[in-house]
């Protein structure tokens, strides 16, 4: 596994489960992968030619396609034998052409409620604008999009105006070093870059062997081994500077697992064992509590007064203590004693700086 997503708020905490793109070769390498039936683009070019009429020959197609001519007698007979198609060959005027009515090219068969889930898959992960996804998600969905014109109807530019999505303190990537990483990965090969500490002023050079980048609420982490400390680290590309790749190559260990690392998380910092965490939650917000898986482990006890108790098992405490305090008079920690005596601690310096 070299990529995950977990989303935001709503997304992420659903039942641990990740998106997770297998590889890079979709946009990071310009070779034609290896294909069990020939490419759908160069297909839909011939039903359209054939569907003109125009009564092409293979000469005439490989030409204008830019391959042999076996290739595309091989992509007629696919249509023909495989996708079951009315393709004939006129040896009176030399040409192929449609013996019977053709409603549309039969790549992919949907229907508009898929078509417009695949329109909203594809608006959701454009939210991570400047890396090497945004670009091409959108050019799938045209040739997508293009390819089912005569099996569904439906008007995108409508689409538009019903559906869209906002998020608040959307993360700056840099695309090259974003690039840079994912070259890295892919080539198994260690990389430096300058990083700067969340509660640091300066920065440090650091080297890491790059195992695993994570999307968590919108924002790009790397998971690595560095060298100099020799363990496990993560670390936020948005403070990560020059990023170069070497030539020293690593093999990553096989039970390395993203999905373990982040376990007892409520976002991307992970620690000691779980433990049990209890929060209730007033009346108000009770509600929206319950709307919403907030972690694999979290568990809901209805109360009598209308309030709620959202308990978890937990083995890092900052990123709960800071949304404890989002939820403000509406939620009280009952346990761990900790978590309770830091919400305490950092209400009062708020009181104070008021």
């Amino acid at each position: 596994m070299v990529f995950s997503f977990l989303g935001d708020g709503s997304q992420r905490r659903t039942g641990g489960r990740t998106l997770v793109v297998q590889g890079l070769d979709f946009f990071m390498k310009k070779r034609t992968p290896r294909l069990s039936r020939p490419p759908l683009a160069r297909m839909l070019r011939l039903h359209e030619a054939l569907k003109a009429g125009t009564l092409p020959n293979c000469r005439k197609l490989a030409r204008t396609l830019e391959v042999a001519d076996k290739t595309i007698q091989r992509d007629l007979e696919f249509m023909r034998d495989q996708l079951g198609l009315p393709i004939a060959y006129d040896a009176k005027r030399h040409g192929y052409h449609y013996t019977g009515e053709v409603a549309g090219f039969p790549s992919v068969q949907v229907t508009e409620g898929e078509m417009m889930a695949l329109f909203v898959a594809q608006k959701t992960l454009t939210q991570y604008r400047g890396t090497p996804f945004e670009r091409p998600l959108a050019e799938a969905f045209r040739k997508l999009t293009e390819g089912l014109r005569d099996q569904v109807s439906f008007d995108a530019a409508n689409w538009e105006a019903f559906y869209s999505f906002r998020s608040a303190g959307v993360p700056l990537s840099d695309l090259a070093q974003f690039e840079v990483l994912s070259r890295a990965l892919r080539d198994s090969v260690r990389v430096r870059f300058r990083y700067r500490k969340l509660r640091s002023t300066a920065a440090e050079d650091r080297t890491v062997e790059p195992w695993h980048l994570a999307c968590v609420d919108q924002q790009w982490y790397l998971f690595g081994r560095d060298l100099a400390r020799d363990g496990v680290r993560t670390f936020a590309l948005t403070r990560m500077a020059g990023a170069e790749a070497t030539a020293d190559r690593f093999r990553r260990p096989e039970d390395f697992s993203p999905a373990a690392l982040l376990e007892g998380s409520f976002g991307i910092f992970s620690g000691g064992r779980p433990r049990r965490v209890r929060i209730r939650f007033d009346a108000f917000a009770a509600q929206l509590v319950r709307e919403r898986q907030w972690h694999p482990s979290q568990k809901l006890r209805e109360e009598k007064d209308g309030s709620l108790v959202l308990e978890l098992k937990l083995g890092s405490l900052p990123e709960i203590h800071r949304w404890v305090l989002g939820w403000g008079e509406h939620a009280r920690v009952l346990e761990p004693a900790d978590l309770l005596d830091l919400v305490r601690q950092s209400l009062a310096r708020a009181l104070e700086a008021y």
